[in-house]
């Protein structure tokens, strides 16, 4: 199966058994998470600002208003940065306070930010992030305006240099604390969608769309 390759900056050194450069499983773990954070350095200062987000084939898209800064920066001067995202599953109890630790799936990337112009694309990837955020939602709702179209920056970020690192399993304890009258395992955790909350200014007679239900 297809894999990154390895750099610099993505070599996993601490528990490198954890580290995975398959390029299925970085697509996975990206698909799943709905928030991503953005970090670079301007001005000698370091930024890293939470953000959602999706991908399409090699490429992570984020959007925003063009009148954000922190787009405008990462456009015009092609600040180089390092994307990042976490899928916590589980809490591992041990039995000693020391080998505590979680199960998690995460993935780091770093690239630089390419404008998104050509329409079609534009269209996808926001069509790509709505339904992600809410699958179905797209051919729910107004298409955004010529006006809402402007108003709105997408930056592409190419996929190339990236890594994943994943933990799974029971807890790792000292052989001697096995026989400690201690409970041990995993407290599994997932994002979970509840009840609806309707609009207070809701149309009388709108039903709920099959999609959300």
């Amino acid at each position: 199966m297809p894999s990154f390759p390895i750099t610099d900056k993505t070599k996993i050194t601490r528990l490198a058994k954890r580290g995975s450069y398959d390029q299925d499983t970085i697509y996975s773990i990206l698909d799943e998470a709905l928030v991503c954070t953005v970090a670079f350095i301007k001005d000698n200062q370091p930024f890293q600002l939470p953000t959602g987000f999706c991908r399409i084939g090699n490429k992570l898209y984020i959007h925003g208003s063009v009148g954000s800064n922190y787009m405008r920066e990462l456009q015009q001067k092609r600040l180089p940065v390092c994307i990042s995202t976490t899928l916590i599953d589980g809490l591992v109890l041990a039995r000693s306070a020391f080998h505590h630790s979680v199960n998690y799936r995460s993935v780091v990337l770093f690239s630089t930010a390419e404008p998104v112009t050509d329409k079609a694309e534009l269209y996808r990837a926001l069509e790509v992030f709505t339904n992600k955020m809410c699958p179905g939602r797209w051919d729910d709702v107004r298409k955004p305006t010529d006006n809402e179209w402007k108003a709105t920056m997408v930056l592409a970020f190419e996929i190339k240099e990236v890594s994943a690192k994943v933990r799974v399993g029971p807890p790792k304890d000292d052989d001697e604390d096995y026989a400690l009258d201690v409970w041990a395992g995993v407290q599994p955790l997932h994002l979970q969608r509840e009840t609806l909350i309707p609009d207070p200014m809701l149309k009388a007679g709108v039903s709920i769309p099959d999609y959300l239900r």
